[in-house]
């Protein structure tokens, strides 16, 4: 019996997949379990497996080829098996309407031959092109986004779906008569692809800053004695060896478990506080930006933490982690020290209720015991939800980080 393979969500966010490579052939046999592909998600790079026997009968997506989750992407079945039924199913479309062969995610092969895009005019506006009556413009979701992402304006562009709806080959056909008036010189600059992580971090951060009521407190700490305890810590030729991140998390995983209020998540009508600490630490990418996870991070001695941050951060830069591994995190950590940034503001990951935005540890002088002394010093800045976190909680909670940086020999190492 043939088995459809559509195109699954293969985490927790992803809504399209790229397709990077294809393991099987047209023509080879597969077992259920086997590779056919590697498709690129919102945040690594996975494995789309077989969930049936038989031979890979038909690709639909070629490499490169962004799909929705839930397309039909290729036919697994028997080597005799007739699958006619099936490639016009995949031709037409499943949803009922007369124009969903138009709608198909690109790459996908037609049953049927588009008809031919109107030749343009010598005329100022061909018949593609014609200003549109003020109102809201009918475009299926597919054709506003390659419109966007192509910079076409929909408003001269004709619709030839139902009741002069925009469909994907009418913006296809309008360009570039649709496109606004270059000012720059096609030599001068270089079009990118959104790459499907950069896509979801635009959305997230939407979601974030627009209903997130955010509000931020800042809070310098003396990294004196923190700074002697690190290097104590790596004269004792262990590995692996602690950076100042590693403390960083330790200590707000032991002051998230003083301070539940903000190990917390907006769920709507309700707030979910957690018993656990799950920490979530910011890794940057060629790509974007990822948070793998520190799973019950509060229990873990440091040096535990200091190997299972590099060996996430390494897998998160070879688009390796699981789902399970940048996903549930309870409150995040977000370091541009390394990077000279002494102060910065980051955004909320919803649902989280926090994150703490660490800078550089920098000698500066300051005022001790009645003297001008220079000591090393570190700003931290706490973005809160407001819906969860209010300002005396948050800042409570940053008292507790304070102190337990400054006095190192407080905290359970």
């Amino acid at each position: 019996m043939a088995t459809k393979v559509f195109m699954e969500a293969l985490s927790p966010t992803m809504e399209e997949g790229k397709v990077v490579s294809w393991e099987k052939q047209e023509g080879d046999e597969v077992k259920a379990g086997d590779i056919l592909a590697e498709v690129e998600t919102d945040k690594a790079v996975m494995e789309l497996q077989a969930r049936g026997d038989g031979v890979l009968r038909k690709v639909f997506a070629n490499e490169g080829t962004t799909v929705e989750v839930g397309k039909l992407v290729a036919i697994i079945a028997g080597p005799d098996e007739d699958i006619q039924e099936l490639l016009a199913e995949a031709g037409n479309g499943k949803k009922g309407e007369g124009t969903a062969k138009a709608e198909r995610v690109a790459g996908f092969e037609a049953a049927v031959a588009e008809p031919p895009a109107a030749a343009p005019l010598p005329a100022a506006l061909s018949p593609l092109l014609r200003p549109r009556a003020e109102g809201r413009i009918k475009a299926s979701p597919l054709a506003r986004r390659i419109a966007a992402e192509r910079g076409i304006d929909l408003t001269v562009v004709r619709g030839s779906g139902p009741a002069g709806r925009i469909i994907q080959r009418d913006v296809e056909a309008a360009e570039p008569a649709a496109r606004p008036a270059e000012v720059f010189p096609e030599e001068g600059y270089e079009d990118v692809q959104l790459s499907q992580m950069r896509k979801v971090i635009a959305k997230r951060l939407v979601e974030s800053l627009s209903p997130v009521p955010h509000f931020f407190l800042t809070t310098e700490i003396d990294m004196e004695r923190c700074a002697d305890a690190r290097a104590a810590l790596n004269a004792l030729d262990e590995e692996p060896r602690i950076s100042f991140n590693d403390i960083i998390v330790k200590v707000v995983a032991a002051a998230l478990r003083q301070h539940r209020d903000c190990n917390a998540w907006w769920q709507g009508d309700h707030i979910r506080y957690f018993n656990e600490v799950h920490l979530g630490m910011a890794v940057a990418i060629d790509e974007g930006l990822i948070t793998p996870v520190i799973r019950h991070a509060h229990r873990k001695s440091l040096r535990e933490i200091a190997g299972e941050a590099r060996e996430l951060a390494e897998r998160a830069r070879a688009r390796k982690l699981q789902p399970q591994e940048y996903t549930g995190a309870t409150f995040s950590v977000s370091n541009l020290g390394m990077l000279d940034i002494d102060q910065f503001t980051a955004v909320i990951n919803p649902p989280e209720a926090g994150i703490l935005a660490i800078g550089s540890i920098i000698e500066k002088p300051v005022v001790l015991d009645g003297e001008v002394v220079v000591r090393k010093h570190m700003r931290v800045t706490m973005s809160c939800d407001h819906r969860v976190i209010d300002g005396a909680t948050g800042a409570r909670f940053l008292q507790t980080v304070r102190r337990m940086l400054e006095n190192p020999l407080a905290i359970v190492w």
